[in-house]
């Protein structure tokens, strides 16, 4: 569980960011979207799982 985490919040944070900020604008709002949806999920499963 750690390494998806690490996927979604980790060192593969910044690249995907800046993927994202490449694109146009509606596209971003989407990929935007979709990786708050991630980050989130993330979060939750830490507190689920007393942050470990």
């Amino acid at each position: 569980m750690a390494d998806e985490r690490d996927d979604a919040c980790g060192d593969a944070l910044l690249p995907r960011l800046k993927l994202i900020e490449d694109q146009p604008l509606e596209t971003r709002a989407e990929a935007y979207a979709h990786l708050h949806d991630e980050l989130r999920e993330a979060l939750d499963a830490a507190d689920r799982q007393g942050g470990r």
